[in-house]
């Protein structure tokens, strides 16, 4: 039986954890989220968090959502920010 490959958007962010920095990942359509020590560990731990919501939605007898890759727009913008606030280090 030929395997079928679905498409999910996963967005990564770094975050300052005391001295050090953490990945996290979020699989919005799925609700998956994961953290990782690096880009590829935290890759491969949301993918197998995928995997396992698409098992769990299976036996659950409920449809497998997937994103759409091709018509998703991923942006990042800048805004101007009021005077006088305190912005958080990354």
């Amino acid at each position: 039986m030929q395997k079928q490959v679905l498409n999910y958007r996963v967005i990564i962010e770094p975050e300052k954890m005391g001295k050090r920095i953490v990945y996290n990942a979020a699989c919005p359509t799925l609700g998956v989220y994961d953290y990782g020590d690096s880009i590829d560990e935290v890759l491969k731990s949301i993918k197998d968090g995928i995997e396992l919501a698409i098992e769990v939605l299976r036996d659950e007898g409920k449809e497998i959502p997937v994103d759409d890759t091709e018509k998703g727009v991923v942006v990042a913008t800048q805004v101007e920010a009021p005077s006088n606030i305190k912005l958080a280090a990354v």
